[in-house]
């Protein structure tokens, strides 16, 4: 899963540029209709934002030696007792306390939360938060995120050279890549032995009500879409997004498909309320960890979406110095590779799969975390969406969320 080095295959190269210019999106958590998927509707139609961009906060950094971390589940190391190794070991380091929130459950949510705040200019209570491709660029469009210092960032040089210059923050002024992953599907191995291969499998008359999807627009769609035969990073319009959407309307309508959701759908894996879903590639090698080795992911035949989560500091937050330093600590490889190690999911700094075999060989053998160029040739990325596009497509995709 992690762009190491630039694959040499010019056409890799491209693979790894286009998942950061497109908007692609990750976690999105959505129990079903109602209060919750009605509030998630208004908050992907809301891009808020006015004529007048707020100004960043003074950092008080060198005399408030603390940094609050926002950031989805399982998204770090952690150990048995539920400590964060790697952020122990950076306060034992630099003296900066960490307030690690797993306070992301969706991007649309999360910015629907704190977006009032971020027009004024306010602490959203939150000095960095890992946000996906697609709304980091909504928020440096909109003015909510401060300028990196790279000077305090130097270990910024071990950044894949590919994920330096995307479209919405060249030169990683106001960005960088937390993880990258994969869309996928996945089964409960003991229920299905025979496995899935496809998204059509997932429509099966025999896994009727007994099917999970994310609430993620573009990875669920994306994986119908190229089930379909369309290149989502390519030339597509209403045509093909309304062909995806339709069948995933029918497939909910039908029954087939019993929850739409983002972090949640783990969950229901474990319960077995769901027995095959589309869902995040590391996700699958967690809950194998956590609750015994019962399911299998998989890039589907037609191809899975290729995604990245970033850093960013919110424009009212004091301690940005404290932030870029955090930043800086996770971009030294054997932190990158202690980091993969556990959340399975592709790292973007250079150097980590050799700081991972020094961990375990096989560890930098994975796929799903170092992968290599056949890997990542069936990975696509669900292009960039205009903002009207963008209003559109999450309007027609909410119908049917909310029935």
């Amino acid at each position: 899963m992690k762009p190491r080095t630039m694959p040499a295959d010019p056409m890799i190269q491209e693979l790894i540029r286009q998942a950061q210019r497109a908007q692609v999106g990750r976690r999105t958590v959505l129990a079903g209709a109602g209060a919750g998927a009605a509030s998630l509707a208004l908050a992907a139609c809301s891009t808020g934002g006015g004529s007048t961009k707020p100004t960043p906060a003074k950092d008080t950094s060198a005399s408030d030696k603390k940094v609050n971390w926002a950031n989805w589940a399982a998204y770090i190391d952690e150990d048995d007792a539920g400590k964060y190794p790697t952020i122990e070991a950076f306060t034992k380091e630099t003296g900066i306390k960490v307030n690690y929130d797993v306070a992301v459950d969706d991007n649309n949510t999360y910015y629907g939360k704190v977006k009032d705040q971020l027009a004024l200019g306010q602490d959203i209570g939150a000095d960095t938060v890992c946000l996906t491709d697609w709304m980091v660029a909504r928020w440096i469009r909109l003015g909510y995120t401060q300028k990196l210092d790279h000077d305090n960032i130097p270990n910024l040089k071990n950044l894949t050279p590919g994920l330096l210059n995307v479209d919405f923050d060249k030169g990683r002024n106001q960005s960088l890549p937390w993880q990258g992953g994969f869309a996928g599907i996945a089964w409960n191995k003991d229920k299905l032995p025979g496995g899935l291969k496809s998204v059509d499998d997932l429509w099966d008359p025999s896994l009727k009500g007994r099917v999970g999807v994310l609430s993620e627009m573009r990875d669920t769609l994306g994986l119908i879409m190229l089930q379909n035969g369309v290149d989502i990073a390519g030339d597509w319009g209403d045509d093909e997004f309304n062909a995806a959407n339709d069948i995933f309307a029918k497939q909910v309508g039908d029954g087939q498909i019993r929850n739409i959701k983002g972090n949640a759908y783990l969950e229901d894996l474990k319960s077995e309320d769901t027995l095959a879903a589309i869902v995040w590639s590391g996700d699958i090698t967690v809950i194998n960890a956590e609750a015994g080795d019962h399911w299998e992911f998989a890039i589907p035949t037609a191809g899975g979406t290729l995604w990245n989560d970033n850093f960013l500091v919110p424009i009212g937050s004091p301690r940005k110095a404290n932030a870029e330093a955090l930043i800086n600590y996770y971009y030294e490889p054997e932190v990158a590779a202690e980091v993969a190690a556990w959340v399975n999911y592709i790292t973007p700094v250079v150097g980590a799969q050799e700081a991972a075999m020094a961990i375990d060989p096989e560890l930098a053998e994975n796929q799903l975390i170092f992968p290599n160029e056949e890997t990542l040739s069936q990975a696509h990325v669900f292009r960039g969406l205009s903002p009207a596009e963008e209003a559109k497509y999450n309007a027609e995709f909410q119908k049917v969320l909310l029935g």
